[in-house]
């Protein structure tokens, strides 16, 4: 059984090209699909729709949310899909299975005011230099948590503003950067990152204490320390939101914000027209004759 499971994520890591942390998160929700059908009597090359239904089910009496449903419902449909081009099962049990309703949730955001708060907090050494650096390159440019800390040196242009990104899927793509953004992160090189490095090597930009590069929960961590006083707990996803929401808020178009986000498909990228009512308001009152 698990030998199939293993198959299935080699098939993603070859042909899909996926990261190390999309992997991971596959893995999760099909060991669980898994150990549930175990519990059952059931196993992983034979379950049907009535299967999948109270796995949903349970997930949902469970405390899960919607969103979670959601993603675990299409890693079992990648799966499905996959198992049926090899011909080790005959039919699709999930094939007319619907998706939650309400999985494209809005995103949490916070306004502009609140961000440049949370900008300037970072102050006083050499950490609280890399920090600031760190969070105007997110909100500058609309970077996921794993993309910001995979920065090298070689990826920054500042010349011309740009920023080279490897996102999901190994795909790269090309980011411009505020000058504000450009001009911490020169800071920072400048005053704080040698010194980080203690006559170390390292290709990538920020570091942590001993010359390391980041990890994900090191910016997790700092983002919670800067974001306590804020009107919502925020993530570093957080700030990618407010990015997207703030660009079109200002009349960003959507076709580029999707380039700039990495998104595949623009229905992915829509939902941020949907985050505030502040948008519906301007568009109203530019366009409506009696505004």
């Amino acid at each position: 059984m698990i030998n199939i499971i293993e198959k299935f994520l080699n098939y993603l890591t070859v042909e899909k090209g996926l990261s190390a942390n999309t992997l991971e998160a596959y893995r999760r929700d099909i060991q669980k699909f898994n150990n549930f059908l175990q519990e059952s009597g059931q196993n992983i090359t034979s379950f049907n729709k009535s299967d999948l239904v109270s796995f949903v089910n349970h997930l949902r009496n469970s405390g899960n949310q919607t969103t979670t449903l959601a993603r675990n419902i299409a890693t079992l449909r990648g799966l499905c899909k996959f198992m049926l081009t090899e011909g080790i099962i005959k039919e699709d049990p999930i094939e007319t299975l619907s998706t939650p309703k309400g999985w494209k949730r809005i995103p949490k955001i916070i306004g502009t005011d609140e961000i440049f708060s949370l900008l300037k907090k970072p102050e006083g050494n050499n950490l609280s230099l890399r920090d600031r650096a760190i969070l105007e390159m997110i909100y500058s440019s609309g970077l996921r948590a794993s993309e910001v800390i995979n920065i090298k040196m070689c990826d920054i242009n500042f010349e011309a503003g740009f920023i080279t990104i490897t996102g999901k899927g190994s795909k790269e793509r090309v980011v411009p950067v505020n000058e504000i953004a450009l001009t911490t992160v020169k800071k920072y090189i400048e005053e704080s990152r040698l010194q980080l490095l203690k006559r170390k090597s390292c290709q990538f930009l920020f570091l942590a204490k001993g010359g390391k590069p980041m990890t994900r929960q090191r910016l997790w961590q700092l983002i919670k320390k800067y974001s306590n006083e804020l009107s919502i707990k925020i993530s570093p996803h957080t700030l990618r939101h407010c990015f997207a929401s703030h660009l079109l808020d200002g009349g960003a178009d959507l076709r580029a914000l999707q380039k700039m986000l990495g998104h595949t498909d623009i229905s992915t990228t829509q939902i941020y027209t949907k985050v505030t009512p502040e948008r519906l308001r301007k568009i109203h009152k530019k366009h409506h004759p009696r505004s």
